[in-house]
């Protein structure tokens, strides 16, 4: 988060998966094109964050565009897995990480059935659309389940379903949240806050005129 951070205005194109990595600082902007602002558009998407290993909080920030088609996808007995990021059923996503991260995008049958590695340290599903059963219980869609380390886990589709596998390794230690700012200390945050209140932050580009002031708590 200093001022040499990176500004980017990468557009979000349909099919693509966008992966920002923040490091010590990026500024970017979301924006809808002219010609969508005109006749509007429905917009379905999930936005997930990952907190860096302490020792890579200051890396470079980037920006990466993938494809969908650059993904593994798993398919077989009534499930769809598109393997995002991570080690997932016998296929790894060419998406590099600092830690170990699993991320995929699955689809069920009703009557479909899915275990979860119990390899992966943290696991969890947040479910899109459908109903899911685990160890007899059933769980809709906007639901966020959190399982267990090292229990068997099973997910059964009671209906068609849409939901994702998230996980990987536990964090080392806490992070702290203000705004847009997270780190493992404090004082970064603190410092981080008086760069953005000072406009030392770099514009981005095409988007030099507006600028979201420091909330003032």
């Amino acid at each position: 988060m200093h001022r040499d951070s990176l500004g980017t205005a990468a557009p979000i194109r349909p099919g693509e998966v966008n992966l920002m990595t923040a490091g010590r600082g990026i500024v970017h902007s979301e924006r809808t094109g002219p010609e969508l602002r005109a006749t509007g558009s429905p917009i379905h998407g999930l936005q997930m964050w990952v907190a860096l290993p302490a020792a890579k909080e200051e890396m470079e920030a980037g920006f990466a565009h993938h494809a969908t088609s650059e993904f593994p996808v798993v398919t077989g007995d009534g499930k769809t897995v598109r393997v995002v990021i991570g080690d997932l059923y016998g296929t790894r996503s060419p998406v590099a990480t600092t830690s170990e991260t699993i991320f995929a995008d699955v689809t069920l049958k009703a009557g479909s059935m899915l275990p979860l590695d119990a390899s992966h340290e943290e696991r969890a599903i947040y479910v899109l659309r459908g109903e899911v059963e685990v160890a007899g219980d059933r769980y809709g869609a906007d639901r966020l389940l959190v399982f267990r380390p090292g229990d068997a886990v099973s997910v059964c589709a009671v209906s068609d379903t849409h939901f994702v596998i998230v996980g990987g390794a536990a964090m080392d230690g806490p992070r702290h949240i203000w705004w847009n700012f997270v780190s493992s200390r404090k004082e970064r945050i603190e410092q981080a806050k008086a760069e953005w209140k000072a406009g030392h932050f770099q514009k981005v580009p095409g988007d030099e005129i507006e600028f979201i002031p420091l909330p003032e708590k």
